[in-house]
């Protein structure tokens, strides 16, 4: 559990094993060190050399050999606050260059007009972008909206409607039955939702906008199609106004 702590705060399996192993031998040399986190001899000199940097770890010469000790584990939070400092420069600084690299792909002849995503990250920035361009008081859609058999869809979709409503844009909603009684709370702000018969039931969901489209499973490794093509987004709207028909509010 301790170790998979300090590699969610970016440290390495290997520093992680010797900054622990520091922690529970105390004052130590490499040899009993490297032994008790499970890194080779050659590897731990590096590895102390890192965390020295990192500022987590110390050391003093005792009859000419160095003995090294890690240091408060308060000092992780330090670790932390710096890391979030040099990101948000880095944040500032691609915000810079974020208006001219955008520039350029719409400008590009080379954009793909469809594209298969694959994986729960690569799919959720589909919505994403999504939201990035439609602006206030512009509506997208959706057919077969569910959560599927996706960890974590529900945390994803209570953001995303929460973004969404604060931005003003619109959706209107065909969801599945069987998410009738357990909807996102978020989804029903700035929203029309109606509920597909049972029999209607599947995995996939498509959202259609402007000129654009994507067609989502959600399984446990998400894949989407998206495409970008006007008649394809009118034929999902015809479908949609079918399906309104004989869908029940809820």
């Amino acid at each position: 559990m301790d170790e998979d702590a300090l590699r969610d705060i970016g440290l390495t399996p290997g520093e992680s094993r010797v900054y622990l192993g520091l922690i529970r031998l105390g004052s130590s040399t490499t040899g009993p060190l490297a032994m008790h986190a499970g890194v080779s001899s050659s590897k731990v000199y590096k590895i102390l050399d890192r965390l020295e940097r990192k500022g987590l770890v110390g050391h003093i010469i005792r009859s000419k050999t160095k003995h090294f000790t890690a240091l408060s584990a308060s000092r992780i939070l330090d670790y932390l606050d710096q890391n979030r400092q040099e990101l948000e420069k880095k944040r500032a600084r691609f915000a810079e260059v974020l208006p001219r690299l955008e520039s350029e792909r719409k400008k590009s002849t080379r954009q793909a007009d469809a594209a298969v995503y694959e994986g729960s990250k690569a799919v959720t920035n589909l919505f994403r972008t999504m939201l990035d361009e439609l602006k206030p008081g512009e509506t997208y859609y959706v057919i077969g909206a569910g959560y599927g058999n996706v960890p974590h869809l529900r945390d994803f979709f209570h953001g995303h409607h929460r973004r969404r409503s604060e931005k003003g844009v619109h959706v209107k909603m065909l969801a599945n039955f069987d998410v009738k009684e357990t909807l996102v709370k978020t989804t029903r702000k700035n929203s029309h939702i109606r509920f597909l018969p049972a029999y209607m039931v599947t995995p996939m969901e498509i959202v259609f906008y402007q000129d654009k489209a994507f067609i989502t499973i959600w399984t446990q490794e998400p894949q989407a199609f998206f495409l970008q093509n006007a008649e394809a987004v009118r034929s999902f709207r015809t479908y949609f106004d079918a399906f309104w028909k004989v869908a029940k509010a809820g």
